[in-house]
């Protein structure tokens, strides 16, 4: 299985600051955050059932990888709220398609920084997307 959605391939954490970079209102983040998650395909109900429904979340959240032949890790992921499905489409950006290695070495809320998502985030939603 290969992910079926654009993060981390067509859309790229540089298409993500060129998006987000001239944004000062948090409403304007808001709204792309909402069309980032239109994006995300809806997670059919066997894949729910293989994912790991994140703990600390307001919303319903269920993220879950599969792990190919060259070692490299293809998430998939899908909420029930819109602003978080957005929240999880830069989430799948920033690790999407990379080796274990590679997560380890790198901070994965980083491109939440460099969009200036993460100082927004509630209480509740940095919590479920704590490392």
């Amino acid at each position: 299985m290969t992910t079926s959605h654009p993060f981390g391939t067509r859309i790229t954490e540089a298409s993500l600051r060129q998006t987000f970079t001239p944004l000062s209102q948090w409403e304007d983040k808001y709204r792309q955050l909402i069309l980032l998650g239109k994006q995300l395909p809806a997670l059919p109900d066997d894949l729910k059932a293989r994912a790991k429904e994140i703990a600390g979340c307001e919303n319903r959240v269920w993220l879950g990888h599969v792990v190919d032949a060259e070692g490299k890790l293809h998430f998939f992921g899908d909420s029930e709220g819109r602003i978080v499905r957005g929240m999880l489409a830069v989430l799948l950006t920033a690790i999407e398609g990379k080796s274990a290695a590679e997560l380890l070495a790198q901070d994965p809320l980083a491109l939440f920084d460099a969009l200036g998502l993460r100082g927004q985030l509630s209480a509740s939603r940095s919590q479920g997307s704590a490392p």
